[in-house]
């Protein structure tokens, strides 16, 4: 019965859940065990395939088996590119003096920690340059992932890799309990973010197109490569001309669509029409 569970982990999600992973699968499920008053594993899956308890159980469940591994800053160099590449050239090639339109969808945005660090350079960027008009997305598969993304709370130790003047504008800082703190994200940030859920492997995307950046950044390792091929694809359909695809640094060579150009290592380029 855990090959039927990895079964349609794979076929509902993509992440392929090998033989190999019974005993993290198993630990991963042992908080619904105890939820539900069950003993055993096979008492759990009994109940999800058996006796109808899947629909109910399936938030869950993904919430479990997905890494939701995030941290704020993480692999800086696509920030600074960010900020230094991205933003600058859409000031560049803005025609008129109006306000200047940057779309950022953070496509596997876990809790959040990617998307609010994009935020904070886009928000730096707009104060140099007020014309910049930016609103981000960010996607997940996990439910009670995005609610954290939402709520826009975490502990203050997750900040750390945050330079100093940046979580002093940016965050706001709270006390949890005597030896612990928490911090939540401003306002002004949060309000330009939207987190809606998105299963990567069920395109169309409900997203929309002519977007200036995707980050698409430590999912595509979980995929097998005709998934991740469909992934790339899908996505990069939603980049405008000239717009940027980041990647994981691990996830380079999987990128090979035709339609992209590599800069940097894990940072990509769509190609614009031929004249």
């Amino acid at each position: 019965m855990q090959r039927r569970f990895r079964e349609l982990i794979y076929r509902e999600t993509g992440i392929k859940m090998p033989a190999s992973k019974n005993h993290l699968v198993s630990s991963r499920l042992r908080k619904r065990l105890i939820a539900l008053g069950l003993e055993t594993l096979d008492d759990y899956l009994a109940h999800i395939f058996d006796d109808g308890g899947l629909e109910e159980e399936w938030a869950e469940i993904i919430d479990l088996v997905t890494t939701n591994k995030t941290d704020f800053f993480r692999e800086p160099a696509h920030f600074e590119f960010l900020a230094k590449v991205a933003v600058p050239k859409a000031l560049a090639q803005a025609h008129g003096s109006g306000p200047v339109r940057f779309r950022l969808w953070s496509a596997a945005a876990s809790i959040g920690a990617e998307a609010h660090t994009a935020a904070m350079i886009l928000a730096e960027a707009a104060i140099a340059s007020p014309r910049l008009d930016w609103r981000i997305l960010g996607t997940d598969i996990s439910v009670g992932a995005l609610e954290v993304a939402r709520r826009g709370v975490y502990p203050a130790d997750d900040l750390v890799p945050v330079p100093a003047h940046l979580r002093l504008r940016y965050a706001m800082t709270g006390r949890k309990s005597e030896t612990s703190s928490e911090v939540r994200i401003v306002p002004e940030l949060r309000r330009r973010i939207r987190f809606d859920q998105l299963n990567l492997i069920d395109p169309p995307y409900p997203v929309a197109h002519g977007l200036d950046v995707i980050m698409l950044r430590n999912v595509l390792i979980y995929f097998d490569a005709p998934q991740q091929a469909q992934v790339i694809s899908a996505v990069t359909d939603h980049l405008r001309s000239g717009g940027h695809l980041l990647v994981g640094h691990a996830e380079s060579m999987i990128v090979a669509d035709p339609r992209l150009v590599q800069l940097a290592p894990a940072t990509f380029r769509k190609k614009e029409p031929s004249a």
